[in-house]
C-alpha cells in the first residue's frame, strides 16, 4: 500500500504553458518517455472506458485514443445498426504547423479527422442506390433516406466496431461551449484544426458569434440516372459547391481568428448542412489516418482507376482535385461531387456480400436477411 501511494504521489503532471499555432492546445503536453513508475501505475489503475491523449512530439501532434466517447453513446447494436462498439488503439499524427497546398486533396476513402474525445470523423457511407456501388448514387448518412442507427451525437458503428461521427459531434460541441465561442472540436488528418458551426462574424477579429454556412447547394433539375426524381439532398451527388454562396470554401473551411489562434488560422468547420464533415483537405493528410482504411475489403484497383479517370477529366494529378473552378451545376462540379462518399465494404449491412454489378434488388424490394434499399427519390 505504501509503495502504491508513493508511486502515485511521485507521478506529477506538469500543466501546459501558453501556446501559439505551433504549441500545445487544450491541455496538450510535450511528449515524454515513459518510465518504470508509470508502467507500474498503469497496472494498478484500471483503464477508463474512454481514453484520449493529445501530445506534442517534435513537429507533430500525436493523438492516442481508444475511439470510445467520453459521454455515453447510444445503444449499439440497435434496430438500424447491427454492430457493437469495440475499442481501438489509435496512434495518429498530424503536422503541428500545417500548410495549405493551394489545391484540395480528395478525402474519399479516408478518415477525415478525429475529435478531441478520440472518436474519428468519417462522413462517407457504404450505402448505394439498389445496393450497387457502381450505380454512382451514394446515400448521405444525414440525408434522411437511410435509417443508419445514428445516436443523438450523430454517430454510429461500422462493421469492424469503429464508433464514428457522420455529422456535428453535439456532445463535444456542448462540452466546448460551442454556441458562445468558436469551439475547437478536433484535428483534421492534415493538421488543421476543426471547429464547430459557430464562428466570429468578422473573421479578422473577436466579434459577434454567428452560425457559419456551407457553400454547397442542392442542384437544380432532375437526376439523369439511377433513382431519378428531383435532386433533394439524399444522395451525395445531389450537391454542388457554389463559390461564395456561404461562408466556407469547398473543403468547408476558412481563415479566421479563434480563441486558440488569436492571430488567425485556416480551419475546417462542421455544419448542419452538406457536407456536414468536410470531404477534402487543404493540406497534406498524414499517412497514419490513411492506414485506418487500408483493409483487404477495399477494392484499391477500382478506386485508383476511378480517381485516375476523374483526374484526367479535370486536368489535375491523381493525388489532388482542384475545386477552385466549381460553379453551380457546371459539368466539372457535377463530376467531382459524384466522386465524394464512402468506399466498398466487404459485407453490406446485415452481413451479406455485395451483389455483382447489376444484380442488386430493385427499389422497394428487400434483401434476404437484411433491410431493403433506402428510398432516395
Amino acid at each position: 500500500m505504501r509503495t502504491t501511494a508513493f508511486l502515485i504521489c511521485a507521478l506529477a503532471v506538469t500543466p501546459a504553458g501558453a501556446h501559439d499555432s505551433a504549441s500545445p492546445i487544450s491541455g496538450e503536453e510535450d511528449l515524454e518517455h515513459s518510465h518504470f513508475g508509470e508502467n507500474i501505475l498503469h497496472l494498478l489503475v484500471p483503464e477508463a472506458e474512454a481514453s484520449a491523449d493529445i501530445t506534442v512530439d517534435g513537429n507533430k501532434r500525436r493523438i492516442r485514443a481508444n475511439g470510445y466517447p467520453i459521454k455515453s453513446p447510444g445503444s449499439f447494436p440497435n434496430r438500424n445498426n447491427p454492430h457493437r462498439i469495440s475499442k481501438k488503439n489509435y496512434n495518429l499524427k498530424v503536422p503541428l504547423a500545417p500548410r495549405k497546398n493551394g489545391r484540395a486533396t480528395n478525402a474519399q476513402g479516408s478518415v477525415f479527422g478525429i475529435a478531441l474525445n478520440g472518436v474519428v470523423m468519417d462522413p462517407g457511407t457504404a450505402e448505394y442506390w439498389q445496393n450497387n456501388r457502381r450505380s454512382g448514387w451514394n446515400y448521405e448518412a444525414m440525408g434522411g433516406a437511410c435509417k443508419l442507427g445514428l445516436d443523438k451525437y450523430n454517430a454510429h458503428v461500422q462493421p469492424d466496431g469503429t464508433y464514428h461521427y457522420h455529422g456535428i459531434p453535439t456532445g463535444v460541441l456542448a462540452s466546448e461551449g460551442g454556441r458562445s465561442v468558436p469551439a475547437l472540436i478536433g484535428y483534421a488528418a492534415d493538421g488543421f484544426p476543426i471547429y464547430g458551426p459557430y464562428g466570429y462574424s468578422n473573421p479578422q477579429k473577436k466579434s459577434g458569434i454567428k452560425k457559419l454556412k456551407s457553400s454547397y447547394r442542392i442542384k437544380n433539375g432532375t437526376r439523369p440516372s439511377g433513382p431519378g426524381g428531383r435532386y433533394n439532398g439524399k444522395f451525395t451527388q445531389d450537391w454542388a459547391y457554389v463559390r461564395g454562396a456561404g461562408d466556407l470554401d469547398q473543403c468547408n473551411g476558412r481563415f479566421a481568428v479563434t480563441p486558440e489562434y488569436p492571430k488567425g488560422t485556416y480551419h475546417y468547420v462542421l455544419t448542419d448542412q452538406f457536407p456536414y464533415i468536410p470531404r477534402c483537405w487543404m493540406g497534406s493528410p498524414d499517412n497514419s489516418f490513411k492506414r485506418l482504411k487500408r483493409r483487404a475489403d477495399v477494392d484499391a484497383g477500382e478506386a485508383e482507376a476511378q480517381f485516375a479517370a476523374l483526374a484526367e477529366e479535370t486536368d489535375t494529378s491523381a493525388q489532388t482535385i482542384d475545386f477552385t473552378a466549381f460553379s453551380d451545376n457546371s459539368d466539372t462540379a457535377l463530376t467531382l461531387i459524384q466522386a465524394q462518399g464512402g468506399h466498398r465494404p466487404r459485407f453490406l449491412q446485415g452481413g451479406h456480400r455485395p451483389p455483382p454489378p447489376g444484380a442488386g434488388p430493385r427499389q422497394g424490394q428487400r434483401r434476404q436477411g437484411g433491410r431493403g434499399p433506402c428510398s432516395g427519390s
